[in-house]
């Protein structure tokens, strides 16, 4: 009879702990500044794999680019930038000419099993 009263006592604890602190959480603001700036980039001869990318957030501001080589051999340069008044707007712009090999078959491309 002890050990029920004893696990009845620690469960009533446990509870109003978990209330108290439901409680004073509700009250407490948890909110911190956004802000970050980031960059990277790859470029990768062997693969052909080159692209950047950069952002930087102080507060609802934010503005950023990245670039990507496409496989047509165009390049793609997208800037954007998105705040609380505008939402979010983007930029594209292609840069060279696509290129498409002509006269030439899947079937007669190399296939690497």
């Amino acid at each position: 009879m002890l050990k029920i009263v004893a696990l009845v006592a620690c469960l009533a604890v446990v509870v109003s702990a978990e209330y108290y602190l439901a409680e004073h959480a509700e009250h407490k603001e948890y909110y911190a500044h956004p802000k970050y700036k980031y960059q990277y980039g790859v470029h990768d001869p062997h693969t052909g794999d080159h692209k950047s990318q950069w952002e930087q957030r102080d507060g609802d501001i934010v503005v950023g680019s990245y670039t990507v080589d496409e496989a047509d051999g165009t390049h793609r340069v997208v800037t954007y930038n998105s705040d609380d008044h505008n939402g979010f707007q983007a930029h594209v712009q292609r840069v060279g000419h696509a290129h498409h090999p002509h006269g030439e078959s899947y079937a007669n491309i190399d296939q690497h099993h």
